[in-house]
């Protein structure tokens, strides 16, 4: 799936401009067919001319269109807007990401410990045992209720009450999966399951100098107008993330993650506001998860912590036999 979706970004198509409605397995569309041929080419382009190193992608040449634009466009009076390009581990240890080298963890550190004493300091965060937060899901002007269930060390699991039913992302400290009215349980990619180990850790903030293996300071942002330290965290074999910290308040205000696909990488954006302090602890009451998809904002309205939650919250469904 996080492959499909890097091509629906990509192409700025729907499932069903390659697939059959109803019945994916069918080879019937051309578009389909298609599809497989450009990858072959993407495949062999990187093989042939990058050394096997992923360089060209899809998007590389449809930029969320169907058919690639074969004319250099004028731009039209603003300059076009910045594209964030994901740091590679590989450039992230030259010249590229920082000038810090040797010395990043000097620089970096002091900006984590900051971060941590905003929230309340590291006392306060480990016990933290449990949270359960209750509130609303926009999408698109539609306001929907939303309940997480979130135990320590790394459960978590999202349930958004839908007019039809209940759509779940859940990551249970080993699997993760996904559910939406009237579709098969989704199981998470090891990848996606990575993701969602981030999301779920209580005590992130603590572990952030262990989860990854180095850091990188990257040149400072504007976020609403306020400076943020970026900073880049890597991790063996995974795609790296960013971390945006406010500079005065040393909280942080963006995350920037992504999903490693056969195809290239998937980004989630996802921006922190209204921290308010919640037993001790500071946390985010607003948060935006923005796609190439789309994107929709959690607002909480009640938060209780160290409540026991029942363990079948994290129980994992039965996976369907295949026929």
């Amino acid at each position: 799936m996080p492959s499909m979706q890097f091509i629906s970004a990509s192409l700025g198509v729907e499932c069903e401009y390659c697939h059959v409605a109803g019945a994916f397995d069918k080879d019937d569309k051309k578009p389909k067919q298609t599809a497989r041929k450009m990858m072959e080419m993407m495949f062999a382009i990187n093989k042939g001319q990058f050394e096997g190193h992923r360089e060209v992608t899809c998007y590389s040449c449809h930029h969320g269109e169907t058919h690639p634009v074969g004319i250099p466009i004028i731009a039209a009076g603003a300059n076009p807007t910045a594209h964030l390009e994901p740091v590679k581990p590989s450039d992230a240890k030259g010249t590229q990401a920082a000038d810090v080298g040797a010395d990043a963890r000097a620089v970096v550190d002091p900006i984590i410990d900051k971060y941590v004493a905003a929230l309340g300091g590291a006392a306060a965060i480990q016990k933290v045992t449990s949270r359960v937060e209750k509130g609303s899901a926009d999408l698109g002007g539609r306001t929907f209720p939303v309940d997480i269930y979130a135990q320590a060390p790394d459960k978590r699991v999202s349930i958004m009450h839908l007019p039809n039913g209940d759509s779940l992302t859940a990551y249970n400290g080993t699997v993760g999966w996904m559910s939406a009215p009237g579709h098969p349980i989704q199981w998470m990619s090891q990848a996606e399951a990575d993701a969602s180990r981030l999301d779920a850790e209580l005590d992130l903030p603590l572990r952030m100098k262990n989860v990854f293996t180095d850091f990188r300071l990257l040149a400072p942002q504007r976020i609403d107008g306020r400076e943020a330290s970026v900073v880049l965290g890597l991790r063996e074999g995974k795609p790296p993330v960013n971390f945006y910290f406010d500079q005065q308040s040393g909280l942080l205000v963006r995350l920037v993650r992504y999903i490693d696909t056969p195809l290239g990488l998937n980004p989630t954006q996802i921006d922190y506001a209204d921290y308010r302090d919640s037993g001790g602890v500071k946390i985010p009451y607003r948060w935006t998860i923005a796609r190439p998809s789309g994107q929709f904002t959690i607002l909480v309205e009640q938060v209780q912590q160290n409540v026991p939650i029942a363990k079948e919250k994290f129980a994992q469904p039965a996976r369907e036999a295949p026929e």
